[in-house]
């Protein structure tokens, strides 16, 4: 199954992001330990392409529950870099 994972910055988070960055990218190397494959993920960013504002990720997963759980583990969840999370089945149309 898939699920889009679409998150935005808090408005304070440019100094958090900086500081987990480090920690966000090994969990994200780590994704098979949640039983998670991202198929494809980023950062959003501001329209002048200079500051991150929030993340976009599509995840292979069992199920909704596997992908809620890969979610909270993220750094950018746990430090409060993440201000809204929306976790959605997604459809890939060929």
């Amino acid at each position: 199954m898939l699920f889009s994972v679409f998150t935005l910055d808090n408005p304070d988070a440019a100094g958090k992001r900086k500081n987990v960055h480090g920690a966000h990218v090994e969990h994200l190397k780590n994704a098979k330990k949640y039983d998670v494959t991202i198929t494809v993920g980023g950062p959003l960013v501001s329209d002048d392409g200079a500051s991150p504002i929030g993340s976009l990720m599509v995840l292979e997963a069992p199920d909704r529950a596997a992908a809620e759980n890969f979610n909270r583990a993220d750094p950018f969840h746990q430090n409060g870099v993440w201000g809204k999370v929306e976790i959605r089945r997604f459809d890939r149309k060929e």
